[in-house]
């Protein structure tokens, strides 16, 4: 975890010295989040089956295997996407790195997700993340599939997506 942390600070640093580099100041406004985002990460493939409403894509970094049970990817939600109700036997983190999102564990209220924002998701507990109505949403998604796999719920319902943040 510390080296993926490393490399992203370091891939945000370099990416920012070379743009910075090329560019004018007086002239070019500061380059946007989502342009940096872009050069360092592709998008991904777009996300194709039934537990995710609305279209998002998924760029992993790393994949699950005998040695390291965590996988690590970027997901990036269109405005109002979002993904089922779901849990994770070993728990998840959400790191917000751009745009706005929610997220909402089952029985408590909806939360704004915005970048920066850090949401430590307990084992076995529904819940479900997406963007919001008007912006689209990046995470970084990082699940232990120690004791399993992520266990895919029901659909969130429109009145649950729309409800009220905290």
């Amino acid at each position: 975890m510390i080296k993926l942390y490393h490399k992203v600070i370091l891939g945000i640093v370099v990416n920012s010295l070379i743009l910075s580099c090329n560019q004018n100041l007086e002239t070019k406004p500061i380059v946007e989040d989502k342009l940096s985002r872009e050069l360092m990460f592709e998008k991904g493939i777009e996300i194709k089956n039934t537990n995710f409403n609305g279209n998002a894509w998924l760029k992993m970094l790393i994949a699950e295997d005998s040695i390291n049970r965590n996988s690590v990817g970027i997901v990036t939600f269109e405005p109002s996407s979002r993904t089922n109700w779901h849990y994770h036997p070993n728990g998840q983190i959400i790191i917000s790195i751009g745009g706005e999102g929610y997220y909402q564990e089952k029985g408590a209220p909806k939360n704004i997700l915005k970048k920066g924002d850090v949401v430590k998701c307990p084992p076995n507990l529904p819940h479900w993340h997406g963007a919001s109505e008007s912006q689209e949403f990046i995470q970084i998604a990082i699940t232990s599939r120690i004791d399993g796999p992520t266990v895919w719920l029901d659909p969130v319902l429109e009145e649950e997506y729309h409800a009220k943040v905290n």
